[in-house]
């Protein structure tokens, strides 16, 4: 039976991004060969990561995961990466008009004097009450705004929550679902010490890199083969049933595929999905993103995330990733990440890495006065065209199940983490279920 089951042709995993990987380590716990193809020199996709100078990587696009990633934890340990762990009390903060505001804890939030003492009491309480509720299909038909103004306050929304609302949605931000923004409440509360304030998750010597790393030697170990710079052009099926795929010119055939790559994508390179399935599901639209990663002489603040409150900025954060982590190598550099979501037909989205930094540069400076081309030692930046499903009202209804309507095609995407937020936790939590679901169709037998 086993040697039968290895004759077969192989299973393919298609994208090596966190999803991807923890997709083929699933199914390497099983008797069949696994092949992964991956577009991109790197593995890791969103969370992949760059040299940005001789003997330190960093991430391409800021990250971090919560207390509460349980999945990602779990992998971790698996990898025998515990020991790595580290807890990190964070501090957030807000740029409004014209000023800097600590919002790290409910404290700070008492504090913050823009708003007026009952309207910081009910955005705090509207924090508490969304980590009580369960039924978030109650949320479905309500926008954001909605929402907010209902439980928080119209002045309260004004202040905080339109800005930054608009500054990452842009013309967008009025059809955002009450779910998305639910979902990002609950998620930062459900990462806080015994004293208030938020703890993140980090790996020493590494960071997710490190994960990816210790990802690609076990696979290899367990006999993956891991093709980079393979761009899959098209899964091809035969009969109502996956046959292969098309890459480089090259025909190979599987005995089945799971496509961990962004929803668009799936669509573009699977021709023989049915059209309803395709005008369905092509409905769901996304933001791009564009992280410019800039290496400094000092320090910015002390604040890790600060949230820009102002929609005409060209960013709505500037995350100092040394505020989180002190690489020791860096030698007393700092990084920081500036981040702006917007439409890939916006002509900011194809800028070039200096272009991006002249565009900003004025804006950092109007937060912090002294900052000047002299701190910066270095800038690179980085684009993606798929960062941010738009979560409208009943998105639920445009989320495509795991099983894909072509036999023996499975999917695990982005748009699929509902109504949970898009992050690494989640990718490898649905990429493992998806592959766990397919071993267990085709009746592989666990090694």
């Amino acid at each position: 039976m086993q040697q039968e089951q290895e004759s077969k042709a192989p299973l393919a995993v298609v994208g090596g991004g966190f999803t991807g990987l923890a997709a083929a380590y699933e199914l390497s716990n099983y008797h069949a060969p696994v092949i992964v193809f991956e577009a991109e020199e790197e593995l890791g996709g969103l969370a992949g990561s760059f040299e940005l100078k001789p003997g330190v990587w960093i991430e391409k696009f800021y990250h971090h995961w919560f207390t509460s990633d349980q999945a990602a934890l779990d992998l971790i340990s698996e990898l025998g990466l515990k020991d790595k762990i580290k807890r990190v009390s964070t501090n957030t903060g807000l740029y409004y008009a014209n000023s800097c505001f600590r919002l790290s804890s409910p404290w700070d939030l008492l504090a913050f004097k823009p708003l007026p003492l009952l309207d910081r009491l009910r955005t705090g309480l509207m924090a508490l009450r969304a980590r009580r509720i369960t039924d978030w299909q109650a949320l479905e038909g309500e926008s954001a705004e909605e929402w907010m103004i209902r439980m928080g306050g119209r002045r309260a929304f004004e202040v905080i929550w339109r800005p930054l609302l608009q500054g990452k949605f842009g013309s967008e931000a009025e059809h955002i679902s009450a779910v998305w923004f639910w979902n990002k409440l609950k998620l930062r509360g459900s990462s806080r010490s015994r004293q208030g304030g938020e703890e993140l998750i980090y790996l020493e010597d590494g960071g997710f890199r490190a994960v990816l790393e210790a990802l690609r030697a076990v696979l290899i170990k367990r006999g993956v083969l891991i093709k980079t710079k393979c761009a899959v052009q098209e899964i091809v099926s035969q009969g109502g049933a996956v046959s292969g795929v098309k890459t480089g010119g090259e025909f190979i055939p599987l005995q089945a595929v799971l496509a961990a790559v962004p929803l668009p994508v799936f669509l573009a390179i699977t021709p023989a999905l049915p059209r309803e399935y395709r005008e369905h599901y092509g409905k769901v639209r996304f933001l791009g993103n564009f992280c410019l990663v800039l290496r400094l002489r000092q320090s910015l603040s002390q604040t890790y995330w600060l949230n820009v409150a102002d929609p005409s900025f060209p960013f709505v954060g500037i995350i100092e990733h040394t505020n989180f982590d002190r690489h020791p190598a860096l030698k007393g550099e700092h990084v920081a990440y500036i981040s702006k979501y917007l439409m890939t037909s916006d002509p900011l989205y194809g800028a070039s890495a200096e272009e991006l930094y002249r565009y900003c540069a004025p804006y950092i400076k109007k937060i912090f006065p002294c900052f000047s081309d002299e701190w910066v030692l270095g800038f690179k930046a980085w684009h993606a065209p798929y960062s941010q499903p738009i979560i409208f009202k009943h998105y639920s209804r445009y989320i495509p199940g795991a099983r894909a309507p072509i036999k023996n095609l499975w999917l695990s995407t982005m748009a699929q983490i509902y109504p949970e937020d898009r992050g690494t936790n989640y990718g490898i939590l649905h990429g493992r279920a998806a592959a766990r679901d397919m071993a267990e169709t085709l009746g592989l037998q666990r090694l």
